[in-house]
């Protein structure tokens, strides 16, 4: 694997042993990063289920300001820390050694933490489709105040792999596919203004 653009460009990346992590294709990662060019910079970017951390750190490369790493996995973990310090990444960025669940919960629970998340990318293992739901409904429910306004969700999921079109206050604005990966993006549905109360002053 290797990093697209930015600061970074042409760096490689290693990625964890075995099947349980399946890193994003170099060609994926940079269609998801051709979308989000207009938004990464400076922008506060959360890596769920982030393996290799290729996709925080690209994010991180085209000069996102906050980059937060989710990931329980310890062979994972390993790998991602030993690829920001090869990179010599010091600043910038959280490693929580934690399940998705477990970090979404907290993070809403403790006032301010890592609240304002512009952009949310989630990949979870093939094998574990229930964490689709899962997470989506946290980010579309309770978890939705650690989102900034107009922030971008986006699942990397299998192209046969059917998510909702809705998730809580989630919506699908647009669903992007390349070989047999798709990628679906997400946005806060506004909430529709009721108008005035009739008979009110």
């Amino acid at each position: 694997m290797r990093i697209i653009s930015g600061s970074l460009r042409s760096r490689t990346l290693q990625a964890p042993p075995g099947l349980a992590t399946r890193p994003t294709s170099d060609r994926l990662r940079e269609t998801l990063f051709n979308v989000l060019a207009p938004r990464i910079e400076g922008a506060a970017f959360l890596d769920l289920y982030a393996g290799s951390g290729a996709a925080g750190i690209e994010a991180v490369s085209r000069g996102a300001d906050r980059v937060a790493f989710v990931e329980r996995a310890s062979a994972a973990l390993k790998v991602l820390e030993a690829n920001l310090a090869r990179l010599g990444l010091t600043v910038g960025f959280s490693v929580y050694p934690a399940s998705v669940a477990s970090f979404l919960r907290k993070a809403q629970a403790v006032s301010g933490a890592g609240a304002g998340f512009d952009l949310v990318f989630l990949d979870p293992p093939y094998d574990a489709a229930q964490e689709y739901a899962a997470t989506l409904g946290l980010l579309g429910g309770a978890g939705a105040g650690l989102l900034a306004p107009g922030a971008l969700i986006i699942a990397e999921h299998r192209r046969k792999e059917r998510l909702e079109e809705n998730y809580g206050l989630l919506k699908r604005s647009r669903l992007l596919q390349q070989g047999d990966a798709s990628l679906s993006f997400y946005a806060v549905e506004p909430v529709a203004n009721p108008g005035p109360v009739a008979g009110s002053a």
